[in-house]
């Protein structure tokens, strides 16, 4: 005797709310990582504009740095300036504004560094624009930090 299976049937009313659900899980995973893909390219763009403004303060600096034919690097606090307008503002004047939003010439460092070297420094504190931390979930007592700084480091010879 064969028996037959019967096919169950589902009605379509009881599949309405699946599709809820799966977006319900899906939507906030996609935004999370929208929202990290945005300040993770916001953080790579504003890290090279500083590095290229460093770059062009010590590139300038090294070449102004020398004191005539001695060899000597002298710094005065007109090229100090100068140097740190350029990393500042893209210009030598510091007319303008910053290159960089809270961008000030105070974390700018300019030295001699040695061996006919000049080193110029810029440290930048980079802010989130989704909010300087992060909740733990459940996991911990403190909230996580995502504001970080960023530091380039530019040496040249002096020409």
């Amino acid at each position: 005797m064969i028996r037959r299976c019967r096919k169950l049937r589902t009605s379509p009313g009881r599949e309405r709310g699946v599709a809820t659900i799966e977006a319900a899980i899906a939507i906030p995973l996609l935004l999370l990582l929208t929202f990290a893909t945005v300040e993770i390219g916001r953080a790579f763009v504003q890290y090279a504009v500083l590095a290229n403004s460093v770059r062009n303060a010590a590139r300038h600096l090294a070449s102004k740095a020398l004191l005539g034919t001695t060899q000597t690097i002298f710094i005065s606090t007109g090229l100090l300036t100068e140097t740190r307008n350029l990393a500042v503002y893209g210009n030598e004047a510091g007319s303008g504004s910053p290159k960089l939003p809270g961008l000030t010439a105070a974390q700018v460092t300019v030295l001699d560094a040695g061996a006919n070297n000049v080193r110029v420094t810029a440290t930048y504190p980079f802010q989130p624009l989704f909010g300087a931390q992060l909740p733990r979930f459940g996991v911990g007592s403190s909230p996580i930090s995502t504001a970080f700084n960023m530091n380039i480091d530019v040496t040249m010879r002096a020409l």
